[in-house]
């Protein structure tokens, strides 16, 4: 079902996606004082950037030099560019290269600019009854998991996972179905925990792995390009977008020292980076 919420704020609460007001945001030009108020910007990201608590480390210094409060809708890859779409958006925060390419082709967005990236894992119940940990690639190991018919959780929502959940189902030349293949239609944290309880399988971004408490399960396979996780800003094309504070968000993560902010987010908790930078000078 076509997700397609109204810009107004009741009208994105009637339909029962909850808009989380986290702070304004812009470019730091330097200057001293309050900025002028730009307005409100939306935000459509992904359950990652959410589950991971980047956006919170992010969003509330984006605010403070910008003069532009954000609200951010948490939704698949693929919701969030039909949101792009519809012009129910200002800015994108996604990770699905091709659809995000189809986006711009169709004159969608103003612009399109690497800010960062992660990798997937596999991550499953530590006995490995599908033995991945043995895998030669990660579509040898959906593979393996297939061959066993050991239950695995798919977001199965059209998000950037998702979508590279089904490229590797293809690499692997299957099709998953029967009573194994559980689909969740919820985002990366719930499924985790779904995993966990069922002890599954699934596929998660590495950053929404390491900040989900609570899992019953460990990281089973990850590595090689297959598995890269890109991550891009979009600005939204339409008459009625917020399109100052979306260049200034677009400037602003992709600058010097949000760049560096994002490269040191994760490192005192995890032992390692959660995202690692990608924005080019």
């Amino acid at each position: 079902m076509r997700f397609a919420p109204p810009r107004a704020l009741a009208g994105v609460a009637a339909v029962g996606i909850a808009l989380v007001a986290v702070g304004c945001g812009d470019d730091d030009d330097g200057t001293s004082g309050s900025p002028p108020d730009r307005g409100t910007m939306l935000l459509a990201t992904t359950t990652s950037t959410r589950d991971s608590g980047l956006l919170d480390d992010l969003l509330p210094a984006f605010e403070e030099s910008s003069g532009c409060s954000v609200k951010t809708l948490a939704v698949g890859s693929g919701e969030a560019m039909e949101l792009g779409e519809k012009g129910d958006a200002d800015a994108l925060l996604v990770h699905s290269p091709a659809a995000e390419e189809e986006f711009m082709e169709g004159g969608h967005g103003t612009s399109r600019k690497p800010v960062m990236h992660n990798d997937f894992v596999v991550v499953g119940p530590a006995a490995d009854p599908a033995a991945i940990e043995e895998a030669a690639d990660a579509p040898d190991a959906m593979a393996r998991i297939a061959d066993a018919e050991a239950p695995f959780a798919s977001r199965a929502d059209e998000s950037g996972t998702h979508t590279k959940e089904l490229e590797l189902w293809d690499a692997a030349g299957t099709t998953p179905r029967g009573s194994w293949y559980i689909e969740t239609g919820q985002g990366m944290g719930e499924t985790l925990t779904i995993a966990s309880q069922r002890q599954a399988y699934t596929l998660s971004d590495r950053g929404t792995f390491l900040a989900t408490d609570n899992l019953d399960g460990k990281l089973l396979f990850d590595g090689g390009r297959d598995l890269l996780n890109p991550y891009h800003v979009i600005g939204v094309r339409g008459d009625e977008v917020n399109g100052a504070c979306a260049r200034a968000f677009s400037n602003w993560i992709t600058a010097p020292a949000t760049q560096r902010r994002i490269k040191r987010f994760g490192v005192a908790e995890y032992g390692e980076p959660l995202f690692f930078a990608d924005a080019k000078g």
